[in-house]
């Protein structure tokens, strides 16, 4: 596993330039995302914030107008040095933390790189600085899809280990990070958002492409039901998060589940049944020779309940999705209402 440099570049002492009431300062990491672009646009012209800082090794096209673009990458030994100088600057009071993989990769090394020492970096930075709020994007993939998961995981659910997962295990070890952070530094909120797999007609993740596909796999003796989240309501939860001041762990997922099957009936996908262990060993050579982006441990999401239960990001967060799951499967085919009601009708008669 590899480790962040100890000999860090900075400063001696960055005093932090206090910012005038009512002024906000933001700052997002991984303004290339999508979401990271998303909320961007919105800070842009918020009047709330007086500076939105954008970081990140590619410039988002976008149209800015009190956007600062920022080229820092997150894994090179000196990032939390320059990171904490350009904070302190500039009076950062606010920090989305969006640089995450939103999707697994070959790459496992960079992949490690960038989400656990390149948040390393930046939470060295955050207490250096002391910025006054950090909201970090994670997955409720991390809770794992296993026999013995309840019917709605609670955000108080230990975390598994993954062990045939770095995608996941990378994620959990950055919870870990940031739970160790918010309990030596109290003077910064730390909210983590957990969402559900995003859908929508304009994001692009190995997920999306998935349920793009003419066909998919079926898992003989197999149906969990799914779970998803609304890209709009994916930048809602952020903004909300971002705008308030709601420390703690919040489950970020559309109203509503349904079983696999009905997914792809409503998406008017092809199921392929095929035994548990020929699909495994069938993904498992499509991912190394590339030909599909969808790792062999996906497949457990399609065997195993992970569902994770809403309450408390509606309870203390104020989030309230705009589209529940019907509603984002139609989106994310740009299909009337009718059409996707008639067949989930369709579907629970047979």
């Amino acid at each position: 596993m590899s480790k962040a440099s100890s000999k860090r570049h900075r400063p001696t002492e960055l005093a932090k330039q206090s910012a005038p009431t009512g002024e906000r300062v933001a700052a997002l990491t991984g303004a290339y995302s999508f979401l990271g672009r998303e909320v961007l646009k919105r800070l842009d012209v918020d009047h709330r914030f007086a500076r939105v800082l954008a970081i990140d090794v590619r410039k988002p096209n976008l149209p800015f107008q009190k956007t600062q673009f920022h080229k820092i990458d997150l894994t090179v030994p000196t990032a939390d040095g320059d990171l904490a100088a350009l904070f302190a600057r500039e009076g950062v009071t606010d920090v989305l933390h969006a640089a995450f993989l939103s999707a697994p990769t070959h790459n496992l090394a960079w992949a490690h790189e960038l989400e656990v020492i390149g948040t390393l970096h930046l939470l060295n930075a955050i207490g250096e600085a002391k910025v006054d709020q950090l909201v970090a994007l994670s997955a409720t993939a991390v809770y794992g899809a296993h026999p013995h998961n309840p019917n709605f995981i609670s955000e108080g659910q230990e975390l598994r280990n993954h062990p045939s997962s770095q995608y996941l295990r990378d994620k959990v070890e950055v919870e870990r990070q940031l739970h160790r952070f918010s309990k030596e530094n109290p003077g910064t909120a730390v909210t983590i958002l957990r969402m559900a797999a995003i859908l929508g007609p304009t994001i692009d993740s190995f997920v999306t492409r998935f349920f793009s596909r003419p066909v998919c796999p079926l898992l003989m003796g197999y149906d969990p039901l799914l779970q998803f989240v609304h890209e709009g309501d994916a930048i809602d939860a952020c903004l909300i998060a971002l705008l308030g001041r709601h420390p703690g762990v919040f489950n970020i997922v559309a109203e509503g589940v349904l079983p696999y099957t009905t997914v792809l009936a409503l998406l008017g996908r092809v199921p392929v049944p095929m035994p548990s262990f020929l699909a495994y060993r069938l993904s498992r050579a499509l991912w190394m020779t590339q030909v599909f982006d969808s790792p062999p441990n996906f497949l457990d999401f399609l065997r195993f309940l992970c569902v994770a239960d809403g309450t408390k990001a509606r309870r203390e967060l104020g989030f309230r999705p705009r589209y529940d799951i019907q509603a984002t499967l139609r989106d994310f085919l740009r299909l009337p209402p009718a059409q996707v009601r008639e067949t989930a009708m369709a579907v629970g008669r047979g």
